[in-house]
């Protein structure tokens, strides 16, 4: 991988951040549960941050990153997402954030592993670990609304 492929894949990244920041913002105004509108509201607030991050990663001078450019995991090949809409029912948006989390987590577990610069595997597997505690909040609301029978 060169530094122009490694750019690539880190602004695919935070275009995708962008991208769920705008669907938690758009989809808080839409539910009616405060419960919920406050969940996305924090969520889109964590990836607002995660772009931030990401932002500053992108600045670093192109001697100075950490990769290994031997190996290539495609990385960039699973950053296509459909669009998303906030015209939808809340269960079908909640199935989206998810599969985004699920995304974005695998996406950052990559970058960790290519990465060979222990702070940037720190960062990446921090954000990986974020994602994966979005993921499993979300499953926990999906579950009780679509489920209600379980609780």
């Amino acid at each position: 991988m060169d530094v122009e492929e490694y750019r690539s894949i880190i602004s695919n990244a935070i275009d995708r951040e962008i991208e769920a920041y705008t669907f938690y913002r758009m989809v808080r105004e839409k539910v009616k549960d405060e419960n919920l509108k406050s969940l996305f509201n924090e969520l889109a607030g964590e990836e607002s941050k995660h772009r931030k991050t990401l932002e500053a990663l992108l600045m670093k001078e192109p001697r100075k990153l950490g990769f290994d450019t031997k190996r290539d995991y495609k990385v960039a090949e699973t950053l296509e997402a459909p669009p998303l809409s906030a015209d939808l029912k809340p269960l079908d948006g909640l199935v989206i954030a998810i599969r985004k989390e699920l995304d974005a987590m695998q996406m950052y577990t990559q970058l960790a592993s290519l990465s060979v610069d222990p702070e940037q595997i720190e960062l990446f597997e921090s954000l990986a670990s974020m994602e994966r505690g979005h993921k499993a909040r979300l499953e926990d609301i999906y579950t009780n609304m679509a489920f209600p029978e379980v609780w």
